[in-house]
Formats: C-alpha cells, structure tokens, sequence
C-alpha cells in the first residue's frame, strides 16, 4: 500500500494570504502546503481521505482514474469544500462517500443541489454512507476501520489502514480510543505549531505527547499553519522518528 500527502497545510493554506514572513516568502517547496488532504492506494483501489478547496489542484497532474471511496474526517470547509470537483470522477460512476452522520446532514445543506430528486444536470454523482466510530469496512482491497477523536468539542473521525492511522485537526483524545491505535507503526498526526495554544488543534509538543502515547515506529506531522516554521529548519530539530510531511510526498507501509 502507498499513501500521497496531497495536502499537509491547514484551513489557510501556505503561503497565507497577504503575510510576508519567512514561510509564506520562501522558495522551498516543502513550504508550500495545500489544505489537508491525503490518497491512500492498494492494488486497484483508490481512497481519498478529505476533499478540500485545493481538490481540483492536487489532481490536475495525476493519472486520471477511479476514486473507489472518499472518506470524510469532519464537515469543516477545508475538509469538504472541494466536493463539487468530484465531477469528473463521476465519469467511472458513482463515487461513495464515507462520514460521520454530523458531516453527512452538513453535505445535505451545503450543497443540496447533490442530493435533490432533481439534480441539477452535471452535478456530481455521490453515494452518500454513514460510517461509525470502530465500526470497520472495506473498499475494494483496503480495510477501514474509524476512531474518534476530539476536535475542540467536535467529535471527529481518524481513520486506520492496516499499521498506517490518519488522524487530523485533533485536539484530545479519549483513553478508550487508545485501544484501536495499539500496534500502529506509521501515524500521521496534526500539528499547527509550536506556540501558543490552540483551543481546538494540538501544538507540537501536544502531539509528541501523543506520540509517545501510541509508539509507532515513524509519525508524520500535517495540518500545519506558517507559525510552524521552516520544512527544513524543523525537520532538522525533530527527533529522527518525527518528520514535517510535505505535499506531494509518497510513503509506503
């Protein structure tokens, strides 16, 4: 199996608009980082974990083909504002859509325009499935299986492919979640920054914490804002088993 970051900034993206630090300037790019998004593969099967704003421009470029499943984290915009360029997929038929039942009511009212008895012609073809917390599945090759954690006090889903979890935009943790993460060797976690706090996502120290917590054998930091810092300058601070992840990137597991 392989994963591609597609994405690894958060909601703002990197560079912000209108900042001039020493991020946003850079010419490095590993500084440049799209909303939050990742495509996990196996085999002939195609997941795509969120569907930003920057969906359209993480594809152009890539080989067209089926996107087997999308799977939803939480229904914040720049998680699922890309929906609507899901149309071209559509081309392969339907495409499934996997969520909590929060974020499935919240694409009804978005963009009802998907769902009605009559559709608007072009409008996407979605499929829209209620998924819940440890509750596993599978689509096609790849086994699913979604935790939850906490977002703020927006309970939120994280989900694991075999020994690789994918958690994003989390703040807390509950210890009964724990229990779902044992024996991960590949986590993909947020982090926002070193300081100050947030009130709904983890600082960098918050998520090595959490990384001692679960004990992989490699974590990959995403979901960064541009008070994190240089990609090269920071990777270079980070302890051996800790890396800034970097849109584009392509890891197996």
């Amino acid at each position: 199996m392989k994963l591609t970051f597609l994405g690894t900034g958060t909601s703002v993206g990197v560079p912000t608009i209108g900042c001039t630090c020493r991020v946003c300037s850079s010419t490095d790019p590993h500084d440049k980082r799209l909303r939050a998004s990742v495509l996990v593969e196996s085999g002939d099967t195609r997941v795509l974990v969120d569907c930003g704003p920057d969906f359209r421009q993480q594809m152009l470029g890539r080989e067209f083909k089926k996107i087997d499943a999308v799977l939803l984290t939480h229904e914040h915009y720049d998680h699922v504002g890309g929906i609507d360029d899901l149309r071209p997929f559509c081309t392969f038929g339907e495409v499934d859509v996997y969520a909590d039942g929060n974020t499935v009511g919240d694409l009804r009212r978005r963009i009802p325009y998907c769902f009605g008895e009559s559709k608007y012609p072009g409008v996407p073809k979605i499929n829209l499935s209620v998924v819940e917390p440890h509750r596993p599945f599978s689509i096609g090759s790849i086994d699913v299986l979604p935790i939850q954690v906490m977002h703020g006090k927006l309970p939120i889903l994280g989900y694991r492919f075999g020994d690789l979890v994918y958690i994003t935009d989390m703040k807390t943790i509950r210890k009964e979640e724990m229990e779902y993460l044992k024996g991960v060797k590949i986590l993909i976690v947020n982090a926002l920054r070193f300081s100050p706090e947030h009130h709904s996502h983890m600082t960098v120290n918050e998520a090595m914490e959490f990384i001692r917590m679960v004990s992989p054998e490699k974590t990959y930091f995403t979901h960064m804002g541009h008070d994190i810092g240089l990609h090269e300058e920071v990777n270079r601070q980070l302890p051996d088993d800790m890396d800034l992840a970097y849109d584009g990137q392509m890891i197996e597991f």
